[in-house]
């Protein structure tokens, strides 16, 4: 019996020492010190001046929630205020713009353009090489200029070619070219941009030109290529086309563009003259006879793909912001 109430005393204290140890008493506040000198101030305000300015209670916020008030009682130096009367007279200078400037004007600028060509519809053979554009822009959108584009050397006639000349015992007429130039006007009808990468702007043209110039070509022999030799000739071309220019920054930019360089070509002549002349020489052996009695109406289309660099590198704007 005694080791039962024992057992019973014991587990009353265990029960009871977490309750007295919770219920610590709370820290009073030191005693605030008033001075009578000094008028009492309305809760939740701050001198200013001669005129206070009310701080937010933070009356309306969620639940749990303290506003300034609680900051002010707790510290009120840190309290802020605002001197309503001066912040109302404080100027406003806010820019807002509806349509942005351009990004990288053209007018008075010039472009140089550097770029490498590439055969598009000759499938016999190619005329690939190395072309230059110079272009100054007589306004944001309009410019005048030259291009030229340089072959010799590079003309290559294809595998398809020699199968079709080997299998069909046919020889096709090809031809050759020396080089290109040509005055150009270019009209650029668009400009905008788009987003790649992340969140990087890039800025674009689309342009069209169109000009007239002069291209040096000559037939390469295939009929009779032991006796038949030509010579470049220079002949009146036409030149179409159009573009797309990519800015990276306000002066550099990648450019791809769809060209036609259209002209009147002519062609080695397709057989062989025999018999002798009056002087007793063979027909054969005249260059007069190598070609063709006509022109053939050629149309040679080149990608060119290449840069731009527009000097000079910064500019004014005639209504600046």
């Amino acid at each position: 019996m005694n080791k039962a109430r024992v057992g019973l005393l014991v587990a009353a204290a265990l029960l009871t020492a977490p309750l007295t140890a919770s219920a610590q008493p709370k820290k009073k506040d030191p005693p605030k010190e008033i001075n009578l000198d000094e008028e009492e101030q309305p809760a939740g305000t701050e001198a200013a001046g001669d005129a206070t300015t009310p701080v937010e209670t933070g009356e309306g916020e969620g639940e749990g929630e303290s506003g300034l008030g609680d900051i002010c009682k707790i510290d009120p130096a840190a309290c802020p205020s605002i001197d309503m009367e001066k912040a109302a007279k404080r100027a406003i200078d806010a820019e807002m713009y509806a349509v942005q400037q351009i990004y990288a004007l053209r007018r008075f600028r010039f472009e140089i353009n550097p770029y490498f060509g590439l055969t598009m519809n000759d499938q016999f053979v190619a005329h690939n090489g190395p072309g230059l554009a110079l272009n100054f822009y007589i306004n944001n959108v309009m410019a005048v200029g030259v291009n030229g584009n340089f072959y010799a050397g590079l003309n290559a006639p294809s595998n398809f070619n020699f199968q079709t000349s080997r299998a069909a015992r046919v020889g096709i007429p090809i031809t050759e070219y020396a080089w290109n130039a040509n005055a150009n006007f270019t009209y650029v009808p668009a400009y905008g941009k788009f987003a790649g990468f992340g969140d990087f702007i890039f800025h674009y043209d689309l342009y069209v030109l169109g000009g007239v110039g002069a291209i040096a070509s000559r037939p390469i022999a295939v009929v009779d290529p032991d006796n038949r030799t030509f010579t470049y000739k220079p002949r009146l071309s036409f030149h179409a086309g159009g573009g797309l220019r990519i800015f990276l920054n306000r002066w550099f930019a990648v450019v791809a563009e769809l060209s036609d360089y259209i002209f009147f070509d002519e062609l080695e002549r397709p057989d062989i003259v025999t018999g002798k002349d009056g002087d007793g020489i063979l027909n054969a052996s005249k260059p007069e006879n190598w070609t063709a009695s006509q022109t053939s109406f050629t149309n040679n289309v080149q990608a060119q793909v290449g840069f731009s660099v527009f000097l000079p590198f910064t500019w004014e704007y005639r209504l600046p912001k």
